[in-house]
């Protein structure tokens, strides 16, 4: 069982094919191989938490099957779901109002 939240919202999200995906670059480049950092750089992901967009064809596949450990991928569909509850979470509240006056007294104790 993992602990990254990210792993907990996809469980909650159906994974389906698509033509597109998000790739998003969630560990840092220093220590990495310069293979890896060259192929996130050929994918345009230089800075952590990035999102590109890109269709899905061999060579992609091929791409992050060598950085999988660094990226995270979304379809559209889930990454959808993930904006619009990101959005829902910002979302302004109605404020709480606390009342400090004590009750009043009955005047017939």
């Amino acid at each position: 069982m993992s602990g990254s939240a990210f792993n907990v919202f996809k469980a909650r999200v159906p994974i389906e094919w698509s033509p597109r995906l998000y790739i998003t670059l969630v560990r840092g480049l220093p220590g990495t191989r310069r293979l890896h950092r060259r192929t996130l750089e050929a994918m345009r992901l230089r800075r952590c938490n990035r999102t590109v967009l890109h269709r899905t064809t061999p060579s992609l596949l091929g791409m992050l099957n060598q950085v999988k450990r660094l990226v995270v991928v979304e379809t559209e569909e889930m990454y959808n779901t993930r904006k619009q509850q990101e959005e829902e979470h910002r979302a302004l509240r109605p404020p709480i109002v606390v009342i400090h006056t004590p009750p009043a007294a009955d005047p017939a104790q």
